[in-house]
C-alpha cells in the first residue's frame, strides 16, 4: 500500500525520485496524464525503505536496477497539482544515481516504455534548457546544476 492519503483539505504523498545525469542532461519523463516533465520514481509503500522503493520504481518504469550514489535532498513540497487541481503536501527524497551498466545511455536521447497499459516518454533534457521547460519540481531547474555537497532538507511552496 502506497503512503498516500486524502483528507478534506488535500492529498499527502511520500515519494522517491532518481536523478540520472549525463553530459549536462537529466533523464526526465512524462506520461499521458501529465503535460509536464518530472523525474523517474514514485510512491513509497508502507514498510518499504526509500532505497527499496526507488529500485522497485526503476524496475517498473525503466526495467533497470541502478546504483544509488547518494541522497541529495528531502524536499517538503506544498503545491496544487496541475492535472487535477488538488492541493498536495509531498515529501520526496531525491537520489543521485549511477547510470553505468543500466543501458539507459544506449537507449538514445528519447525513448518510450510501458508500465502495464501506461505509456511513459523518457528524454534526456539539457540542464540549461530546464528554465524553459514545463518541468517539476521547480527547484530542480536550478538545483540540478548545483548539486549539494551534503544531504539537504528543503521546502518548496508553490
Amino acid at each position: 500500500m502506497d503512503i498516500t492519503f486524502h483528507t478534506g483539505e488535500g492529498r499527502f504523498n511520500y515519494r522517491v525520485c532518481a536523478i540520472f545525469l549525463h553530459q549536462n542532461k537529466v533523464l526526465a519523463m512524462r506520461d499521458e496524464r501529465s503535460p509536464y516533465y518530472y523525474l523517474p520514481g514514485g510512491r513509497v509503500a508502507l514498510g518499504e525503505t526509500a532505497q527499496d522503493a526507488l529500485q522497485r520504481e526503476l524496475q517498473e518504469e525503466l526495467d533497470i536496477s541502478a546504483r544509488i550514489q547518494r541522497p541529495l535532498w528531502l524536499n517538503q513540497a506544498f503545491f496544487t497539482e496541475d492535472v487535477d487541481g488538488e492541493f498536495t503536501h509531498e515529501l520526496c527524497l531525491y537520489f543521485l544515481m549511477d547510470a553505468a551498466g543500466t543501458g539507459l545511455l544506449e537507449r538514445g536521447e528519447s525513448f518510450t516504455r510501458y508500465e502495464g497499459q501506461r505509456r511513459h516518454e523518457f528524454i534526456w533534457l539539457p540542464l540549461e534548457e530546464l528554465q524553459d521547460k514545463y518541468f517539476y519540481p521547480l527547484f530542480l531547474k536550478e538545483g540540478l546544476s548545483h548539486l549539494p555537497d551534503q544531504f539537504t532538507l528543503r521546502e518548496e511552496v508553490e
